[in-house]
């Protein structure tokens, strides 16, 4: 018998969050998909002492255009790397450098990824999936 083995995208699991209507089933939607790269994508929007270390707003970026579960790199995966561009996690590294290098994940991530990655950078990942707060 076949496992099914299919983890969702990030962008995926925020997505459906945002269509569930009762706090309760919403709580238990995020703990169904619980893990900690999950919880550092979604604190790292919300927590006021985490600061990005990169400009706000877009980022000048080539969207990943190959068919989902194919070329990419996942959230899940990359955000054990997130310490790169938060303040106090690799002060070695120059800020281009830290850009360079940022614009390099999203290009290797789904493009909806990358979405949730920005709007996280930005603090705004409640506006852009709603039913998502601290």
């Amino acid at each position: 018998m076949a496992v099914d083995t299919y983890t969702p995208l990030y962008s995926e699991i925020l997505g459906k969050l945002a269509k569930i209507k009762s706090k309760k089933d919403k709580v238990s939607h995020l703990k169904h998909y619980n893990d900690a790269s999950l919880r550092m994508v979604i604190k790292s929007s919300f927590d006021p002492k985490i600061k990005w270390l990169l400009p706000e707003g877009e980022v000048p970026y080539i969207p990943n255009d190959a068919p989902e579960g194919t070329d990419h790199s996942n959230l899940s995966y990359e955000a054990r790397k997130l310490y790169h561009y938060i303040e106090g996690g690799n002060p070695k590294l120059t800020r281009n450098k830290r850009e360079s290098m940022f614009v390099q994940l999203l290009e290797a991530l789904h493009p909806d990824e990358a979405d949730v990655l920005v709007a996280a950078k930005d603090k705004i990942l409640h506006q852009k999936y709603k039913g998502l707060s601290e």
